[in-house]
């Protein structure tokens, strides 16, 4: 089974991992990315390719190169990208969302009452 979308480059959807990853938690700030190679090895996917994700990182300042040691998470990167992320929620995603609820009547104090029940019945 392919794991890559067909419609986006690969180098892309390996960044938006990345980013998915830092966000979450499970890469935190000053630590260490998988080697290229490592990466590569373990996709399935040319070393270039996985360069190339890279390098959108760390163009985007979201990852430093640290001389013979490899790549890192900058300090405040999730910082910048759970900022950068909600802008891009609250720009695209939920001006389409309100389209929606609104085509459906959902009231937003239903959305309200719904989510405080989701909370309290926990994850």
């Amino acid at each position: 089974m392919n794991p890559w979308n067909d419609t986006t480059p690969i180098y892309v959807q390996l960044r938006e991992r990345v980013v998915a990853q830092i966000l979450a938690g499970d890469i935190r700030p000053g630590e260490a990315l998988p080697s290229v190679r490592q990466v590569a090895a373990e996709l399935a996917i040319n070393p270039i390719t996985v360069s190339k994700a890279y390098q959108t990182l760390s163009d985007d300042g979201l990852v430093e190169k640290r001389r013979g040691l490899g790549l890192y998470v900058s300090e405040g990167a999730d910082t910048v990208l759970r900022r950068r992320e909600r802008e891009l929620f609250m720009s695209q995603e939920w001006p389409a969302m309100i389209i929606r609820m609104r085509s459906l009547g959902i009231d937003p104090a239903q959305l309200l009452a719904q989510l405080q029940r989701n909370e309290e019945s926990g994850p």
